[in-house]
Formats: structure tokens, C-alpha cells, sequence
């Protein structure tokens, strides 16, 4: 298995790939229910992105792939049956003018099948070969309430405690594309770290400091974090003209593959109830379903592939109403997105019709998970998958037909 995983770190340092992403920690300190939370919206060149279960060397894992990666041999995120959990956001300043490998979804993939801790995080990371080929944030949290940033560039990482109240007073950390440690003329992911910084320094000390209230807003917070231009002050009447907007640098993107929530448990509870609350596709055209991990290694089909490689149901569904909001193909058209299309004063937009649709996944996924938590195991989400296959299914061909 080493010589496998050595042999795909000299393939995959060939390969430069630019993206972007917005992330935050929440330390179990903070959160209402003592569960720490994991979040990364994903921007990537690549958006047919999808979800898999995977028996890894040593353990399970639910993981983001992309759907072209048949062999998973990179993973974006995700968490496993020891309720070990990571992401990352590009960071770009780590390793100065240096063009890096991008060997961030091998060492996620690694760390998946391998890590239990925070510890054998920084073991792998230790371990590896150098160059690491990383230029990235790495996002970790464990069933032992651990909670932490990793800067990794390729010779070294430095450490950010999110549960450290001299590193994270307020009990959160977030990042995009610049890491704390690097250089900062290499910034990037300005604008975005604004709007995420204006968005939690509000929600903080509020009700709506909580998994889902940040799960089902961030991705779709559409207020810019350098103009403060708010895309609802610009909402339409109807659907029925196109209402063109300059849509750039906001933390939803044209080039949002899909949102990832994972919520930890608490110290002492069983890691298999980490939950990955899930929005594959575009989180403005696509809805939120958790994910556990089952010995069957079973998920909802319409957020995973059949036996060949090809889009994820749910994610297809997404790609086609992307075409409706962002419907200017030529010269920058997707920088443009059709407000009309997406929110307007009739409540006809995209968005605005899929609202009740992720209520009711949300509504009936809560009430699995708690109740799963006083059984102290998983139960009853088979047979949430099946309906959410229906269900999902059912409203995308009866509200977009």
C-alpha cells in the first residue's frame, strides 16, 4: 500500500491546479450542543463533483471526489467511521513564487483511511516525503473534541488551535485562499474572507450561531465582502425579464462545486454519529442531505454515481438550472448572474423554490440524527436515504419539468 500511495505522490506533483474555497472551524466549546463543526464551500475548475463510501486501508470514509475520478485517488473532504474528519482551501502564500504539486486530495485521501487524531494528522504530515507538494489550510477535527488549522506548505505546517482561546477567543477560525503564516503579498481570497468574517462576527452572539443556520446561509450569503453590494436589494418583481448582476468574489461562485458540514461529536460519544451535512452541486441550485457513514457503505444515489463514472443525479439537476441563472456563455458571461432567474420579488427563482425542498430534507435528517443519538447508533437512515431519492427526485421534476 506505501508504494502505492509513493508512486501516486510523483504522478500527482506533475499536475498544477488552480481553486478556491471558503472554510470555517467552530470549536464544540462554542456551538449550542458541544459538537464541533468542519465547513468548506468549494470552488474548484472541475464542478462535477459527487459523493462516495469508501473502505480504506484501515477505515471507512465518506469523501468529495470528483466524478471523473473513478479510483477516488484524490478526496476533498469528507470524514470516517472514527469520526476523524478534513478539508482544506488552497492558500497560495506558502511556499513564495514556487509553482507546487497539488497533492492536497492525496494527503485528505491518506489521512481518511489512516488518521483517528488530530496527532496522526501531524504524524502523516511529519511522515511524508518533501517536498509535500501542499500549499494549503488544512481544516481537522476527531471524536476526541480536537479542532484545529493546519498551514501546510511543502517543508513544514504550522498549527492553529481553534479551541485555544488565544488563538480563537471567539471559538471560530476561518480561512480562503491565504494562510495566516504565508506571505502576505500572495494574498488571495480577500474579498471572500471579508464576507465570511462580516457574516460570523454578526451570527456569533445570536440564535442563529448554529449547524444549521450556517450550513443552509453561508454558501448562499450573496452580500459582497469588499462592496457590500447585497444581491437581494436587486431583486426583480418576477422571473419573467433577465436582471443581470456583476457576480464576482462572492462566497457562492459560478465555479462552486459543492458544501460540506461535518459535525463532530462530543467527547465520549460514539465517532460513527459524525454527521457530513451535504450540499452536492452548486448550493444555489441544489439542496442539503446528511450523510453517515453505514457498515453497507450505502449513500442516497442522487449525490453518488452508479457503477460507471458519470454526474450524480442531484448534481445534474443542479448543472441544468445553473444554465438558467448564469446563462451568458460568451466572453465573461459567468461573471454575470440572471437575478431574476435565481431570487425575485414574486418568490418564482430557483433558489427561492428549493427552499422548502431542503427544509423538509433538513426537517426529517435532524430528527433521524437525534434520534440515532439516543440509540447511541445509526438508526433508521436507510430508510431516510430511500425517501430522500424519492423525494428529491419527485420535487426537481415537478418544480423544474
Amino acid at each position: 500500500m506505501m508504494k502505492k500511495f509513493l508512486l501516486l505522490w510523483v504522478v500527482f506533483m506533475q499536475a498544477v491546479v488552480t481553486f478556491a474555497c471558503t472554510s470555517f472551524m467552530v470549536s464544540g466549546r462554542v456551538t449550542p450542543d458541544g459538537r464541533p463543526l468542519m465547513f468548506k464551500n468549494r470552488d474548484t475548475g472541475n464542478q462535477d463533483n459527487l459523493m462516495v463510501s469508501i473502505k480504506g486501508e484501515k477505515y471507512r470514509f465518506i469523501g468529495i471526489v470528483s466524478a471523473q475520478d473513478v479510483d477516488a485517488k484524490e478526496v476533498w473532504g469528507g470524514h470516517n467511521e472514527m469520526g476523524f474528519a478534513v478539508m482544506n482551501t488552497a492558500a497560495y502564500n506558502l511556499n513564495g513564487d514556487v509553482e507546487d504539486g497539488d497533492m492536497e486530495g492525496v494527503i485528505m485521501r491518506r489521512a481518511l483511511e489512516i488518521c483517528v487524531t488530530l496527532k496522526d494528522f501531524e504524524n502523516l504530515l511529519d511522515t511524508l516525503p518533501k517536498p509535500l507538494g501542499s500549499n494549503a489550510n488544512f481544516g481537522v477535527i476527531d471524536a476526541q473534541g480536537g479542532c484545529a488549522y493546519y498551514e501546510v506548505g511543502n517543508e513544514k505546517y504550522v498549527k492553529f488551535d481553534v479551541n485555544d482561546v488565544n488563538v480563537a477567543p471567539y471559538g471560530y477560525l476561518m480561512r480562503t485562499n491565504h494562510a495566516m503564516s504565508g506571505e502576505r503579498r500572495l494574498d488571495s481570497g480577500v474579498e471572500r474572507y471579508l464576507a465570511i468574517s462580516s457574516f460570523m462576527g454578526k451570527v456569533q452572539f445570536t440564535d442563529e450561531f448554529n449547524w444549521r443556520n450556517l450550513l443552509t446561509q453561508v454558501p448562499r450569503h450573496l452580500t459582497h465582502g469588499l462592496t457590500h453590494l447585497n444581491v437581494y436589494d436587486y431583486m426583480p418583481a418576477d422571473e419573467k425579464t433577465p436582471t443581470y448582476f456583476p457576480f464576482r468574489d462572492f462566497i457562492p461562485r459560478y465555479t462552486t462545486s459543492c458544501v460540506l458540514m461535518v459535525q463532530g461529536v462530543k467527547p465520549g460519544e460514539n465517532p460513527l454519529l459524525t454527521v457530513s451535512w451535504t450540499i452536492a452541486g452548486s448550493p444555489l441550485t441544489t439542496v442539503a442531505v446528511p450523510l453517515c457513514i453505514l457498515p453497507s457503505g450505502k449513500l442516497p444515489s442522487v449525490v453518488t454515481r452508479g457503477k460507471k463514472a458519470e454526474t450524480a443525479p442531484l448534481v445534474a439537476w443542479g448543472f441544468a438550472l445553473k444554465k438558467k441563472i448564469f446563462p451568458l456563455d460568451r466572453s465573461n458571461g459567468h461573471d454575470y448572474i440572471d437575478v431574476a432567474a435565481l431570487i425575485n420579488k414574486a418568490g418564482t427563482g430557483v433558489l427561492q423554490k428549493l427552499q422548502p425542498v431542503e427544509k423538509e430534507l433538513l426537517d426529517r435528517g435532524s430528527a433521524v440524527v437525534e434520534a440515532s443519538r439516543k440509540n447511541k447508533k445509526w438508526t433508521d437512515m436507510d430508510a431516510y436515504y430511500d425517501w430522500v431519492d424519492q423525494f428529491v427526485t419527485e420535487q426537481y421534476q415537478n418544480l423544474f419539468d
